[in-house]
C-alpha cells in the first residue's frame, strides 16, 4: 500500500486545497464537539434534577409517615 502523499508537508497542503479541506474538517468536528459538550451538560443537568426530585419525594414521604404516626 502506498501513501497518497510523499511527506507531511504535502499532507498538510492537501494538493493545494488545504484551506478548503481543513475548513471542511473544522466545520465538521467543531459542531460535533459542541454537540458532545451539550449532551454531557444536559445529562448532568437531568441527573441533578432527578436527584433533587428524589430528595423532595423522600422528604414528603418522611413528613407523611410522621403525620400518620401521630
Amino acid at each position: 500500500m502506498t501513501s497518497a502523499f510523499a511527506n507531511w508537508q504535502d499532507f498538510w497542503a492537501m494538493g493545494g486545497y488545504a484551506f478548503y479541506v481543513w475548513l471542511a474538517v473544522a466545520g465538521t468536528l467543531l459542531p460535533l464537539l459542541g454537540l458532545l459538550g451539550h449532551c454531557i451538560l444536559q445529562r448532568r443537568a437531568v441527573l441533578h434534577q432527578i436527584a433533587q426530585q428524589q430528595t423532595r419525594q423522600r422528604r414528603r414521604q418522611a413528613v407523611q409517615q410522621k403525620q400518620e404516626a401521630l
